[in-house]
């Protein structure tokens, strides 16, 4: 299975904390599920991840390419999206929105218009287009803040604690759409607390504590069925 990203030896630090990963490998077309207590470290990972952070010292590996300046941030982070815990919509349209990262990277017309509409079917939102993202719930501005991620097809697809305080009846759903972004080709890491979730996706954990991935698990659901 090729590898999306690779990090040796990779050290970053702020203030007095200091995230230390000796190796991580992530394969193209997986997902991965990031756990730790608090203070952890996993938002800073993320961010990491996400090219938002300069690491200290290390290798970082993005689809095979060395990361090493300002201009290879850039040009990769384009492949790379991140969605925040508590995203962030701009008070418009949920169709501008999702137009917004298509913009920036020239995609105009019909094929903005498709897309957009592929998306927020993939969220089940379908018909989304003209409302006003500062109404919606909160379950559906998650399930917006997703689609507005998916529309730009991203290699790598970070995200922080996306299922906190989702009603029951749309936790599934949101779900569905991220246990098939794989079957796609897209990677995706999952910052969370919930075990159970794990079960449920079929992913690959991920135990970071104190800065330090000090487990990596393979299947959960593989590995309840072997231990039955």
């Amino acid at each position: 299975m090729k590898s999306i990203l690779t990090l040796n030896k990779v050290l970053f630090r702020r203030d007095d904390f200091r995230l230390d990963i000796d190796h991580l490998e992530l394969e193209q077309g997986k997902l991965y599920l990031l756990h730790g207590p608090n203070g952890a470290g996993k938002s800073t990972l993320l961010h990491l991840l996400a090219l938002l952070l300069t690491h200290k010292s290390g290798e970082f590996l993005f689809d095979g390419q060395t990361v090493n300046c300002a201009v290879d941030r850039q040009r990769l982070r384009q492949q790379i999206t991140l969605v925040e815990q508590n995203p962030f919509l701009f008070d418009t349209s949920v169709y501008r929105n999702l137009a917004f990262g298509l913009r920036l990277r020239d995609i105009n017309g019909d094929l903005q218009r498709r897309r957009i509409g592929q998306a927020l079917q993939t969220v089940d939102l379908g018909g989304f287009e003209q409302r006003r993202a500062r109404a919606l719930s909160g379950g559906e501005t998650r399930r917006v803040a997703l689609a507005r991620a998916l529309v730009l097809r991203p290699k790598l697809l970070l995200l922080d604690e996306p299922t906190a305080g989702l009603d029951r009846e749309v936790l599934p759903i949101f779900e569905r759409c991220l246990a098939a972004l794989p079957g796609q080709g897209t990677t995706v890491v999952i910052a969370g607390h919930d075990n159970d979730q794990s079960r449920r996706l079929s992913g690959t954990v991920l135990e970071l504590e104190r800065g330090k991935l000090v487990q990596t698990t393979g299947n959960a659901q593989t590995m309840k069925m072997e231990n039955a």
